[in-house]
């Protein structure tokens, strides 16, 4: 009967693991589930925490990096957002912009807008580029 008490530990853990996401609980769950076919062919009760311990432990030590390694190793590259993706975007002028004041519609969303002191003001309805995001001020150049 503690076969499948472990069995239901080695669920508990790897539903953990849907959530985390991490690989820990994973790794424990592998621990789980080898105690209870250890305790299932007869180990005593300690025999399988021993064998619980032993194997959680060689898992987050052995495969546990192996598999963040592979699973990197096949991701794609990091995904820009908020306001660091908008660098390098192209839009449109709505206000003439200055040096302290401007505004500018940047894949459908308007930002307050400024060019880098030694440029030339941008007209209204010009195209304009991201240069860098400053607080909530996109700074821009004429495109």
């Amino acid at each position: 009967m503690a076969w499948l008490v472990w069995i239901g530990v080695a669920i508990a853990l790897g539903l953990i693991e849907v959530f985390t996401l991490d690989l820990v609980f994973l790794m424990l769950s592998g621990g789980a589930l080898t105690a209870g076919i250890a305790a299932g062919i007869g180990a005593p009760w300690w025999a399988s925490v021993l064998v619980f311990c032993a194997v959680s432990v060689l898992m987050l030590a052995a495969v546990r990096p192996w598999a963040l390694g592979r699973l990197k190793a096949h991701g794609q590259a990091p995904v820009v957002t908020g306001a660091a993706a908008v660098v390098g975007g192209r839009g449109q002028a709505l206000t003439n912009v200055s040096a302290t004041d401007g505004r500018v519609k940047i894949d459908g969303e308007v930002w307050t807008a400024r060019i880098e002191d030694s440029s030339a003001p941008i007209p209204a309805g010009a195209s304009v580029e991201v240069t860098a995001i400053d607080g909530a001020t996109a700074v821009v150049t004429l495109r």
